[in-house]
């Protein structure tokens, strides 16, 4: 039953998939053609020559959509994680398209690089359109009680209190719970309220006399010795098994799922700076490090001239920083301490310092001082965005005593940060800080970082912590 399922909306979904790339390249041969955007110099072509590459459109779409996993069940899929999947799938398939055009046109029948333009945008546009509006639609028939899915927990432990949670708070994906299994079955209740209707002994029972869909384990460690008895006992059913490790609270940081030479692999502690997304991190901090320095050369210029004129000594002051995976890097700032400030060793600078100049207190004040770390970003030390390095002698002691301190280095370190412009800078908690870069890490995206900047100034640089 639940296999004809999957494909009554597998079919479904790809009907109106095709339905609506079709009418994507009738609207793009219209716009070409049919309006004055872009009047046709060498008349118009019948439609009739456009109208059959429709059976191109339908094999190319249904086979690169179905490669992509857009006709799997997303019941449990994040919306953007759906429509990331169809901008990719729809790029792929055009590209398809026009290499098949490319191949086996006429030479009588050339066609329209415009049109292949149009009906990129909207071929585009229309599945995640009409994607949106049948999950919509699916929904709500699931809010009311239809096309539901049964689902059997097996495990009492937290892992399984913690599923129970989240499918009482999507009644949306249309999942009920029946309950879930315990070791001997004795409870009346699990963890968070979970109905306990029989022991594990009770699997096949429980399959053969009521109609599950999905079965997810959830075994307590302790319980991992019941494993194969319990997948022995579904190994001749149709039901979906899941598997939920009770790993995950020892995940710090991005826990994700990988595949290594085809065997599941969970990640605990993962930076999601890697790969693309480094590299989209860097092009960024270049583009807007670079603007930002012609914009800031001369206020720095009359800032060095000042700093140099007001206290004897260099311009310039270097300190040892930790950046991205732990590795240390010379960071610059313009001096605001006297030359031998720190004769008796590292320490924080407290209020009223009698080794902060005047100009420093102001450049402080007004994270002026900050400026020249735009060549740190440039050479690659650090980001514009990201938490803010800390000493080597400091951190050796946050991290004695402040947990998950050292995950604030799974990405490059920045001028500013999630926790700066939410007022934790200077000297404000450390905890605090370290929550607020957690969750940055966590959470990254180009976006965030873009938001963060613009945060920095439209709040402006001033620092009322800053000594």
């Amino acid at each position: 039953m639940l296999k004809q399922k999957r494909q009554l909306f597998e079919l479904l979904f790809m009907a109106s998939d095709l339905f609506v790339v079709t009418v994507a390249w009738c609207v793009a041969y219209w716009l070409r053609f049919m309006t004055d955007f872009v009047p046709p110099e060498k008349g118009i072509p019948p439609f009739d020559n456009y109208l059959y590459m429709v059976l191109f459109i339908w094999l190319i779409w249904a086979f690169v959509f179905k490669r992509f996993g857009l006709y799997r069940p997303m019941r449990g899929v994040r919306r953007i994680r759906e429509i990331w999947l169809l901008v990719n799938a729809n790029a792929l398939s055009i590209l398809l398209f026009i290499a098949i055009t490319y191949l086996y046109r006429e030479k009588s029948v050339p066609y329209s690089r415009l049109v292949f333009v149009y009906f990129g945008i909207m071929a585009t546009l229309f599945t995640i359109l009409q994607r949106s509006l049948l999950r919509g639609l699916l929904r709500e028939v699931r809010r009311r009680g239809h096309n539901l899915r049964y689902l059997l927990i097996i495990g009492a432990g937290k892992v399984a209190g913690d599923l129970a949670t989240r499918v009482r708070m999507h009644h949306e994906l249309g999942i009920q719970l029946l309950g879930c299994l315990s070791r001997d079955g004795v409870e009346r209740k699990g963890p968070k309220g979970v109905p306990v209707v029989g022991a594990y002994t009770d699997l096949r029972e429980k399959l053969r006399t009521h109609d599950i869909d999905q079965v997810l384990m959830a075994l307590p460690l302790e319980d991992n010795q019941y494993l194969p008895e319990l997948m022995e006992a579904l190994k001749n059913s149709l039901v979906d098994v899941k598997i939920v490790p009770d790993v995950y609270q020892f995940v710090s940081l991005g826990g994700t799922i990988e595949e290594f030479e085809g065997l599941p692999v969970i990640g605990l502690q993962n930076s999601p700076l890697e790969g693309i997304n480094l590299l989209a991190k860097r092009v960024f901090d270049m583009f807007i490090g670079c603007f930002c320095l012609v914009l800031l050369a001369l206020p720095m210029a009359i800032i060095a001239l000042l700093v140099k004129l007001t206290s004897p000594g260099p311009i310039f002051y270097r300190q040892k920083r930790v950046s991205f995976d732990g590795s240390a890097f010379s960071i610059l700032k313009f001096r605001t301490m006297l030359v031998d400030s720190e004769r008796d060793g590292p320490q924080w600078s407290t209020s009223g310092d009698t080794r902060v100049t005047s100009l420093g207190r102001f450049l402080r004040t007004w994270s002026l001082d900050e400026l020249p770390q735009l060549f740190n970003v440039l050479r690659g030390d650090m980001s514009l965005v990201g938490p803010r390095p800390e000493r080597p002698v400091f951190i050796e002691e946050f991290r004695k005593h402040i947990p998950r301190y050292m995950l604030r280095h799974k990405v490059p370190a920045g001028m500013t940060g999630w926790a700066q412009v939410h007022g934790w800078r200077g000297d404000t908690s450390i905890d605090k800080r370290i929550e607020y870069d957690l969750f940055y890490i966590e959470n990254w995206s180009l976006l965030l970082d873009l938001k963060i900047v613009f945060m920095t100034l439209l709040q402006g640089l001033r620092d009322r912590n800053a000594y």
